[in-house]
């Protein structure tokens, strides 16, 4: 395995980044990859195009090595919003699920409602947006056929227990979105019967990328709704329409970017190197810097502090009149955040420049200062 230090090397942005919740920028790795399959595709040297058609393969055993899943359970996706949906349209039944959570979650669950009239959405009553196993529990009803939740929930930080709701649903389908922690949270996938996820944040991997994973029991009781030519078990099916095929592949419409599943499975065969939880770890660490760091200000931490409830997510809430101060504290020295609502959220990986530490403890200084005035 690689160290730590191979991978926190990789990392390009310049100080102040705190934002992965957003977007990570590009890795090094990636970077290359980018550049190295860009020229093989301008090129077009004679059988260059059955290298390019290997990368569906490549970045879905890269999937796999890091979710449980085999390869064959594997579909890739361009986004995390476009595998909710194929799951969501494929549903019969209600679908327990909060509406706080990002809205790529409710918004397929009432889309295929809408358009489908099989699937309903079962509004989760939650406590400051967290998404417990003991509030799902007390709101599960028959009817309910499937569970939808955040990995790690956008907005308030918290990780959700997919072991603990995968006792308390049964045999139910267990739906994640983990955008927000794959590739940086070592998840307990195997309780879930659905993960679908973007490359595009923590992973570093660039917008297009993303996948959807299905367990056996998701491919017996989801129905490929959304299913194109290449969905079949027909190689090119000309002059007839075929049945979807029976496995994950049928979740696809079109043949995939190739350049784009290249980067994807380069960051991941990075992390994969380097260890889920050797960079959890060190995420870790970061995060309770920052804590620490913010703890000396009047600023209030909203998101969870145990380890075992967060991920790499730290959402300040300052007094409403104050918000405004704050942002602009950051903004004028150089910190870049995601401020939503009366909230401030900083992300943080598993590098952490000590010029990103020194301006954030700028900008909180700054921001005290005129608060108390």
């Amino acid at each position: 395995m690689n160290s730590l230090l191979s991978f926190t090397d990789g990392f390009r942005h310049e100080p102040g980044y705190l934002n992965y919740g957003r977007v990570g920028p590009l890795s090094e790795a990636v970077v290359a990859e980018t550049l190295g399959q860009t020229e093989v595709l301008s090129r077009a040297r004679y059988g260059s195009l059955d290298h390019l058609a290997e990368q569906d393969l490549r970045a879905r055993t890269a999937v796999s090595a890091l979710t449980g899943f085999t390869p064959e359970q594997v579909v890739l996706q361009p986004n995390t919003s476009s595998g909710l949906m194929q799951a969501m349209f494929g549903l019969t039944g209600s679908v327990l699920l909060s509406a706080g959570d990002f809205p790529s979650v409710p918004f397929a669950a009432v889309r295929a409602a809408e358009a489908l009239h099989v699937v309903a959405p079962l509004w989760l009553q939650t406590e400051h947006g967290r998404v417990t196993p003991g509030q799902i529990r007390d709101q599960l009803t028959p009817a309910v056929a499937a569970v939808a939740v955040c990995l790690v929930d956008s907005r308030t930080g918290y990780r959700a227990d997919l072991e603990g709701i995968r006792q308390v649903i049964g045999d139910r389908l267990l739906i994640v979105d983990a955008i927000q922690g794959f590739g940086v949270v070592d998840a307990a996938y195997e309780a879930a019967d659905v993960v679908a996820s973007g490359g595009q944040k923590w992973t570093r991997a660039g917008w297009g990328t993303g996948f959807l994973a299905l367990s056996e029991r998701a491919l017996e009781r989801l129905v490929p709704v959304y299913s194109g030519y290449v969905g079949t078990d027909t190689d090119e099916p000309w002059d007839e329409v075929t049945p979807p095929s029976r496995a994950a592949s049928a979740f696809r419409v079109t043949n995939g970017d190739s350049i784009a599943q290249a980067r994807f499975a380069a960051a991941l065969e990075q992390i994969a190197d380097v260890g889920v939880d050797v960079i959890q770890t060190a995420m870790n660490d970061n995060v309770s810097q920052i804590i620490e760091l913010v703890d000396e200000f009047v600023t209030d931490i909203v998101s969870p502090r145990d380890v075992r409830e967060r991920a790499g997510i730290v959402v300040l809430e300052p007094p409403a009149e104050l918000l405004t101060t704050l942002v602009a504290s950051l903004h004028n020295h150089g910190i870049t955040a995601t401020t939503r609502g009366t909230t401030v959220r900083l992300s943080v990986h598993a590098a952490l420049d000590p010029d990103t530490v020194t301006m954030l403890r700028g900008a909180l200084t700054a921001y005290t200062l005129a608060a108390t005035y």
